[in-house]
């Protein structure tokens, strides 16, 4: 029975390989693939996840998971078969045709969507984004749902949430958030945002990307850093071979600085991810919300906290001189940290950013019951960010265009990011404690203590646990508002001198 087990994980690892090949292609157009190579990339990226999702569900893979066993005692092998199990019967039900058309459709919307957003012309996209949502609805009918669609969408980001909970979840997050956000308004101390609207060359700006990346951990000998449109971290088949992406404003510092601190994080969990196990469910996260928070927890709690920057503030002085020279450390701190509703969710502030998810996941919602049609999205989007975070988007580049991930069919992905902010809170607030000192070390450029934190309780164990388990082993409570909450009204009502 074990060298079933073995045949099945080369199976397994095969099926990898193609992911990875596939991961490889959508890097490359995202990144150097010229114009002209979009259609055909269409028809390699669709061939590609035909094959993978054939071999997949081939019956020698039914005939080897259903006769296969984890040896005694191994723990490894009992979370790969429960997860390959999950994994095989969800792909089952979707016809391989199905599945072609949606990665050929996603490759020409991906494309499409980068020319709408320049031209910041919704329909330049709506005809692709309408395919795409149909498409999707019919891998929801195939898989199949208790309650509505959008469940079986989101169930592949995050195993086992619901739009119900989410909703809960949602309503309280935003009631807090407004709540504490109404208190700022009237906060005495305004710190001057305009500090990072100044002149910043784009090759200095890459020159601090990479020292602040290989500061906090990120290996450059098994990883790279590229510019794109919508920056993304990808793995290539394993942590030998892990890609962030950004992009440079030379007019706005935050959006490379903190762009690239966030796909660090990204990075540093699939860089962390056991060797042993590639192609595996025990080499691979354990889920898009418990990955945001390890993105949201390097580029926040660590790297717009005032230790980190009492170490790289005068660091940065030297390559923007010019800019900066003349801001105190406390008035960039400030800087970094304002509150104010913004049209741009990777640019939201850590406050107002979660309002951008709860946006998104209803009007998802609504594309998938049918109350929302693609063509009017931009109006919807318009409506609901005047009334939900306070600002009107003057054209559909800064509002319903800004996101790729429609034009990748990834519905059901957003919530995952609201969700890795509650999860990092809740994991940082545990490491603090497991780390006495661990605001000295970071203040001394030591992030070791955090990172290895992370790798011993997260990074290490894969798909061992599931999100939910995961969060009450490390932090021995569920999944909860507070811990979130609390670091910002702590953090923000400081800054701003309110009581």
């Amino acid at each position: 029975m074990a060298n079933t087990y073995t045949q099945l994980m080369d199976r397994i690892r095969d099926c990898s390989h193609l992911q990875a090949v596939e991961a490889l292609l959508d890097w490359d157009q995202e990144t150097y693939m010229p114009q002209g190579g979009v259609v055909g990339r269409s028809e390699q990226l669709a061939m590609i996840a035909g094959l993978a999702h054939e071999k997949l569900i081939h019956d020698q893979t039914r005939r080897l998971l259903d006769a296969a066993t984890a040896p005694d005692g191994d723990e490894a092998a009992v979370c790969n078969l429960r997860e390959i199990r999950r994994t095989f019967d969800r792909a089952t039900k979707i016809p391989i045709e199905l599945v072609t058309t949606i990665a050929r459709t996603s490759s020409l919307a991906k494309n499409a969507w980068s020319k709408a957003r320049q031209a910041s012309d919704f329909s330049k996209f709506s005809p692709l984004l309408g395919e795409l949502i149909d498409l999707k609805k019919q891998v929801a009918e195939h898989i199949g749902y208790e309650t509505e669609p959008y469940d079986a969408l989101m169930d592949e980001f995050e195993p086992g949430a619901t739009s119900a909970d989410v909703e809960k979840l949602f309503a309280e997050l935003r009631d807090r958030t407004v709540t504490l956000l109404e208190k700022l308004r009237n906060a005495p101390d305004k710190p001057d945002p305009s500090i990072l609207h100044r002149t910043f060359r784009e090759p200095s700006q890459r020159t601090l990307g990479r020292t602040l990346a290989e500061a906090i951990g990120f290996d450059f000998g098994r990883g790279r850093s590229d510019v794109t449109v919508h920056p993304f971290c990808t793995s290539i088949g394993g942590p030998g071979d892990v890609r962030i992406t950004t992009r440079y404003q030379e007019n706005f510092l935050s959006s490379a600085l903190f762009g690239t601190l966030h796909e660090v994080g990204h990075g540093l969990y699939e860089q962390g991810l056991p060797v042993e196990h590639v192609g595996t469910p025990m080499g691979s996260a354990v889920s898009l919300g418990i990955h945001e928070s390890q993105s949201r927890m390097w580029e926040n709690m660590v790297g717009r906290s005032r230790t980190f920057w009492t170490y790289h503030y005068e660091y940065l002085q030297t390559l923007f001189p010019d800019a900066l020279l003349d801001v105190p450390l406390e008035a960039f701190y400030g800087a970094i940290n304002t509150v104010a509703p913004s049209l741009i969710r990777v640019e939201a502030d850590e406050l107002t950013y979660n309002l951008h998810i709860v946006l998104r996941f209803e009007i998802e919602r609504a594309l998938f019951t049918g109350a929302l049609k693609p063509a009017d999205i931009p109006a919807r989007w318009n409506e609901m960010m005047t009334k939900g975070i306070g600002v009107t988007p003057d054209n559909d580049a800064n509002g319903c265009l800004q996101d790729i991930h429609w034009s990748m069919g990834a519905f059901g992905y957003f919530p995952t990011y609201a969700l890795g902010n509650l999860y990092a809170a809740q994991f940082f607030e545990q490491a603090q404690k497991d780390i006495p000192d661990l605001d000295d070390r970071m203040a001394e450029n030591d992030h070791k203590p955090l990172l290895n934190w992370l790798r011993t309780n997260i990074h290490q164990h894969g798909q061992r646990f599931r999100a939910g388990e995961l969060v009450e082993r490390i932090t021995g409570k569920p999944l909860s508002i507070d811990p979130f909450m609390n670091y910002l009204t702590a953090k923000f009502s400081e800054i701003g001198g309110v009581a």
